[in-house]
């Protein structure tokens, strides 16, 4: 899969980043995410990386016949519409396995957002893993891996480096981008 996923991306015109940390245990976020094209470039530089990431999406997608095929390519459904204690287990995930990688679009859907959901900071920190963030570059044509950061436990502060980073990064419909901005649990319970 890899020479294929890389021969695929070099005719689609990307360029492949990849700056993979050499971890075995962090939460992967992805930026911005504003297509359903980003899930297909997305599963092409998994597969080019070689990187045995496991990603949650919406639990509607999982349906008959595709769930047995996207679970297998890593898949772990949520249901947005119900508190699950998702947070909670993915720390228990992380706790219990050596090798775990976690994939997260923070924005939560491709539509515009006023901002960013927290869960994969609160789960990052709570396991005691690393960020690494992952992001796809629609106007240079850039899809990869860029920096890994610990979190230091104050949120607001990793986050602006996290916005920095992010900050000339576009996404393939722009004006879907969401809001660079965070709440913390006692400001929105809704993350």
């Amino acid at each position: 899969m890899k020479k294929i996923s890389l021969l695929i991306l070099k005719l689609l015109g990307w360029t492949l980043d990849n700056q993979c940390p050499k971890l075995d245990r962090y939460v992967l976020i992805g930026y911005p995410h504003t297509s359903n094209w980003d899930f297909m470039f997305g599963m092409l530089a998994k597969w080019a990386m070689q990187m045995p990431l496991n990603w949650v999406g919406k639990h509607s997608m999982f349906f008959w016949p595709l769930k047995s095929m996207l679970i297998a390519m890593g898949g772990i459904p949520l249901n947005r519409e119900r508190s699950t204690g998702f947070i909670q287990k993915n720390i228990d995930l992380f706790n219990e396995r050596e090798h775990f990688i976690l994939g997260l679009m923070p924005e939560g859907t491709r539509s515009k957002t006023d901002h960013w959901k927290t869960g994969f900071y609160h789960i990052a920190h709570g396991a005691n893993v690393p960020i690494t963030l992952a992001y796809m570059d629609y106007k240079n044509k850039i899809i990869g891996i860029g920096k890994t950061i610990e979190t230091s436990g104050d949120l607001h502060a990793d986050f602006e480096v996290i916005k920095d980073f992010y900050k000339d990064k576009i996404g393939y419909n722009p004006e879907c981008q969401s809001d660079m901005v965070i709440f913390s649990k006692t400001e929105n319970n809704k993350d």
